[in-house]
């Protein structure tokens, strides 16, 4: 029977199926599909594995609720939570609904415009968070870059100064200033230099008479065993000795012929004076070949000396004797020993010369060695017919000189020594505008460009030679060319800088438009061929190396540039004494020490008699934007301006109130700082804002206030709290205090969470003690009383809990979403 009934079965599953498959086939809609063994296998393994996976997430799920559970986590809250979180990193416009929903769109569409204004806010804060941090930044990066520019040696040298600089400096008198290491970097040449500046510097202050700065650099040169340097020395103070030119300008005094003349005239007699120096020494050398005699005089002098150099054959030679020597010998070199009237005696003493004898005499009678117009004509004429091709070396080389033509012959037979040709081309320049034979004309321009351009260092092998290739350039009034050429040998490089000091006191030195520009530039407005020295950075480079250890001498030196401005229009000597400051921090030697009577103890800078107080707000204001506050207040401060100081002590002293006390940590620093500060200004006024200074003072008490919190003094604690009526402790001072809120500065407001949260772990503190003391108690008929108080009391307790949170609630700021949780939960236990 069985057997029938599972046939049944079967037949009837079967007449279902082929019902089914009839009833799709009748379909029109969609095709039909049919699946061989192998698909329905794959599609069978595919179900399996999702249904692994999924049991196995379970199994996952599982576990992860067992050990949250275990550890006291709500599992269930927690997912729901993340399901609700968005992974969209961005506001994202809502759904649009159907358009016959015209609620629904219209609630959308709003929804939509305030996402997109918030979005745009939000991007527009972005991009202007980040202009300003670029902007910062590039600020940052020119204040890098002049340092690195500043400590280039020369243009076009890649050449950095890593000096190492120590970290502390000890106060010293002028000389005797000391570094971390106890030793200046500053050797016996600067620092003898230093002293002549001191000295100098003083006399500029006091309004005395200006010493000559060339004098006292050359009684440095005396002291040293170096004849260059004297020699040096003596160049600078003979070529300097001109007549000051009335100019708006350096470039306008520098180019008029006036100045220039004078500059060649010197340039010629240090020439001369070494000359007469080289002869004498070389006859008293050789007496015996000299026979000097005793008739003093250059005439006699040159005739002793020919005895000793000229060649006994020499040939070529014209015009015959006079005393033994060829005659046009003794004329040119009485002419290079600048004795004008030897020259004629020599010519006097000799009849064959015919007309050349008036030449001469017009040519010593002439004030600036100039023969006239209609002379120097003939003279050249006459040069060019019968004496270029002369035989005679000195012939042809006094003619040049008196006619200043044929520049282009170097007249190596008679000017050997680079001096010697030097002195020759400064006796062929000319000057007047109006000069005939302009074709041969030969300007000081064009002296400087040959020696500058086309020679160079290369020809007079100035790396093996520095101080006659600078002797070179200076003598030919190329004072900033020659400096920097100096300035790049290490060893020189401090007379180089002596030498431009001396040259920009006497605005002589031509200095470019910026002090951000090379150390030597060249003007496209400026004649070929002028340079420019920045004198500004050639004297940062310089104190670069010892201003970490020898700051008052650093602050000498930049006294100098009192004149000088940034490319933002500061001062730069201010600048320089800022960074000065800054870098070293001296700031009591420097700028000096506020004492406790509030006076100020005068420091170096005082010593210039400027704007000290300009100088220091300077200072402060430069240390506050490299965020060196504490620095800053200090020296706002000193600077007398208590409304910057309580402004800075506020933002300081906020983010640190309710830090726990520990010995040497930010907090104590900044209180003992805060604590000096209110004595002073409690005890003689202050000139800062009212809000500012209530701010401040209660900022202090806030301080005290947790300490005596942090320390477990509760009761003082609560004491003070109760006097600085900051927040109410009855309901009846809830309004009160939430009315005066709105009068507090920020940094009070910013403190009130953490002051809320102290004042109710002190009332649960007190709760929990007086709670503890009255279930330790025994119960007795005596007790009931002193139960009764104790009820009151932590009633007392527990209406000064809820004052608090009444007044968190009402306040109208926002505070941490854990703070006001904290809050509830300490009243709640209370309870």
């Amino acid at each position: 029977m069985a057997t029938d009934m599972d046939s049944e079965g079967f037949g009837d599953l079967l007449q279902r199926a082929e019902q089914l498959t009839a009833d799709m086939d009748s379909g029109v809609e969609l095709p039909r599909v049919e699946r061989n063994l192998q698909q329905i296998l794959d599609a069978g393994e595919r179900l399996w594995s999702r249904t692994a996976q999924a049991a196995a997430q379970d199994q996952t799920d599982a576990r992860a609720s067992i050990l949250l559970g275990a550890k006291g986590f709500d599992v269930p809250r927690i997912s729901q939570r993340l399901e609700t979180l968005s992974a969209a990193k961005t506001f994202e416009p809502l759904e649009p609904v159907r358009d016959t929903d015209i609620q629904g769109f219209l609630r959308n569409e709003r929804e939509n415009a305030l996402l997109a204004a918030i979005e745009e806010s939000r991007r527009n804060t972005f991009e202007s968070v980040e202009r300003h941090h670029w902007e910062f930044m590039q600020q940052e990066w020119e204040v890098e870059k002049q340092k690195i520019l500043n400590a280039l040696i020369s243009a076009g040298e890649e050449a950095f100064d890593f000096t190492q600089e120590t970290a502390e400096q000890v106060p010293g008198q002028l000389g005797d200033t000391t570094g971390g290491t106890g030793r200046s970097n500053m050797d016996n040449m600067e620092m003898s230099y230093a002293r002549q500046i001191f000295v100098y510097n003083d006399a500029v202050v006091q309004g005395a008479v200006k010493p000559s700065l060339t004098d006292l650099f050359t009684q440095v040169a005396d002291k040293m065993d170096d004849k260059n340097v004297l020699d040096l020395w003596q160049m600078v103070q003979v070529v300097t000795d001109v007549p000051l030119v009335q100019a708006h300008t350096p470039i306008e005094a520098r180019r008029s012929a006036q100045l220039q003349r004078a500059f060649v005239g010197k340039a010629r007699n240090f020439l001369e004076q070494r000359y007469v120096q080289f002869i004498t020494t070389t006859i008293y050398d050789n007496l015996q070949q000299a026979q000097l005699g005793g008739i003093p005089g250059t005439y006699n002098m040159v005739r002793s000396f020919l005895n000793v150099r000229l060649p006994a054959i020499m040939a070529g030679l014209e015009d015959g004797e006079v005393d033994g020597h060829p005659v046009w010998a003794m004329v040119y070199y009485c002419l290079r020993c600048g004795d004008l009237d030897a020259a004629a005696e020599v010519v006097d003493n000799c009849q064959s010369l015919g007309d050349f004898a008036i030449f001469l005499r017009e040519y010593v009678r002439s004030e600036d060695r100039r023969l006239s117009p209609s002379t120097e004509t003939k003279v050249r004429l006459h040069y060019r017919r019968a004496i270029r091709n002369s035989t005679d070396p000195f012939k042809r080389a006094v003619y040049c000189i008196l006619a200043c033509c044929d520049t282009s012959d170097t007249h190596s037979d008679v000017a050997d020594k680079t001096e010697d040709y030097l002195w020759l081309k400064l006796c062929q320049v000319s000057l007047e505008d109006d000069s005939v034979g302009s074709q041969d004309k030969f300007t000081l321009a064009q002296l400087q460009s040959l020696l500058l351009e086309e020679y160079g260092e290369t020809h007079f092998n100035a790396s093996q030679q520095p101080f006659l290739y600078f002797q070179v350039l200076f003598l030919t009034g190329q004072f900033e060319a020659a400096i920097d050429f100096l300035f790049r040998m290490d060893q020189l490089r401090t007379h180089a800088v002596h030498v431009a000091i001396v040259l920009y006191e006497m605005k002589l030195l031509l200095t470019p438009n910026t002090v951000q520009a090379q150390l030597l530039t060249k003007e496209d407005s400026d004649p070929v061929p002028v340079r420019r020295l920045n004198f500004g950075r050639l004297m940062m480079s310089y104190t670069r190396k010892f201003e970490s250890t020898d700051p008052r001498e650093a602050l000498q030196y930049f006294y100098f540039l009192r004149d000088l401005k940034t490319p933002g229009g500061e001062n730069l000597f201010m600048a320089c004494v800022s960074a000065l400051v800054l870098e070293t921090r001296e700031f009591e030697m420097l700028l000096g020490k506020l004492e406790r009577d509030g006076t100020r103890k005068p420091g170096a800078i005082d010593k210039f008699h400027g704007d000290t107080h300009k100088i220091i707000e300077l200072v402060a204001q430069d240390t506050e934007s490299k965020g060196q506050s504490e620095d800053a207040v200090r020296l706002y401060e000193l600077a007398k301006d208590h409304e910057k100081v309580l402004i800075l002590l506020n933002k300081l002293l906020c983010q640190v109130v309710s830090q726990p006390p520990a010995p040497q940590s930010d907090r104590d620093r900044l209180k003992a700082l805060a604590v000096s500060i209110a004595e002073r200004y409690q005890s003689q006024g202050h000139s800062g804002a009212q809000l500012e200074a209530s701010t401040f003072f209660l900022l202090l008490d806030l301080v005290t206030f947790f300490d005596h919190y942090h320390t477990g003094q509760l009761d003082q604690a609560l004491d003070i709290m109760q006097r600085l009526q900051l927040v109410p402790l009855t309901q009846e001072a809830v309004e009160q205090r939430v009315a005066a809120f709105s009068s507090y500065a920020d940094e009070i407001r910013r403190n009130l969470p953490d002051v809320l949260l102290a004042s109710m772990n002190i009332l649960y503190s007190k709760y929990k003690t007086v709670r503890s003391a009255g279930q330790a108690s025994p119960t007795s008929r005596g007790r009931l009383r002193e139960d009764s108080k104790t009820e009151s009391y932590l009633v007392y307790l527990r209406k000064q809990a809820r004052a608090l949170i009444t007044f968190a609630g009402m306040i109208p700021y926002r505070m941490p979403g854990d703070t006001n949780a904290r809050l509830v939960q300490l009243e709640v236990l209370m309870n």
